[in-house]
């Protein structure tokens, strides 16, 4: 295997054998000072376990929006060896975040409570730059910058919000209220514009029954009983 990018929980490998593409989950999480926040952008610490449970979760998730018509990058997961195989597509450095509620770095951006309900929900761009502090982009820089051709960044907000209706659904039925989570989309040789990256506790917040926010690390554990 060859390392073509090393991330801060995940790293992407291929065969060169075969050309085919894995992701590498890590067992590293995002946080600082010793506290783990899936919206941070630095690595606060290592748990040992996360990145085959963090696997797991994902392989979950992506099975379930393939059901549900929503395209990915995903082709199959080896649980064992902490890989996912994923198709070959252009990941641009973008997140695509979708809010149902006012939380995390939304409220200290704007002056804003926690816990502000949108309805509908609110999307936001940023561009993925930790030395800029992942600003909010519009189309039109993400076209002037190369990085989306015309028409792939309203595609992508579309495919957003019927991951969020997926997401919100599933984490209900599980006893979880949605607040907020950020996506990866790539696109494929023909401009097609699909899922990539992961779908774990490390994209999202969420809300148990008794309005306790957990972090990624209990979520997964959380997540792991009610999926098997």
């Amino acid at each position: 295997m060859k390392t073509l990018y090393e991330g801060k929980t995940k790293d992407v490998l291929t065969d060169e054998a075969t050309g085919a593409v894995y992701l590498l989950f890590k067992d590293s999480a995002t946080g600082e000072n010793g506290v783990f926040d899936p919206g941070s952008n630095t690595v606060g610490g290592s748990v040992e376990g996360k990145g085959k449970i963090g696997l797991k979760i994902s392989n979950y998730f992506f099975e379930l929006m393939e059901k549900n018509g929503i395209p990915t990058h995903y082709k199959g997961a080896d649980i064992d060896k902490g890989l996912m195989e994923v198709r070959k597509v252009t990941v641009p450095p973008l997140e695509f975040v979708l809010r149902y509620f006012t939380a995390g770095s939304m409220c200290r951006r704007f002056a804003l409570e926690e816990g502000i309900a949108f309805e509908p929900p609110y999307l936001e761009v940023t561009l993925k730059s930790d030395e800029q502090g992942d600003p909010l982009i519009s189309e039109r820089l993400c076209l002037m910058k190369g990085l989306l051709a015309p028409g792939q960044y309203d595609e992508a907000l579309g495919l957003l919000v019927k991951v969020g209706e997926v997401l919100k659904k599933e984490l209900a039925d599980m006893g979880y209220s949605l607040i907020d989570f950020k996506i990866e989309f790539g696109y494929d040789e023909n401009g097609k514009v699909v899922v990539a990256d992961e779908i774990t506790p490390d994209i999202w917040r969420i809300k148990d029954e008794n309005g306790n926010i957990p972090n990624q690390i209990d979520c997964a554990k959380m997540l792991l009983d009610k999926i098997g």
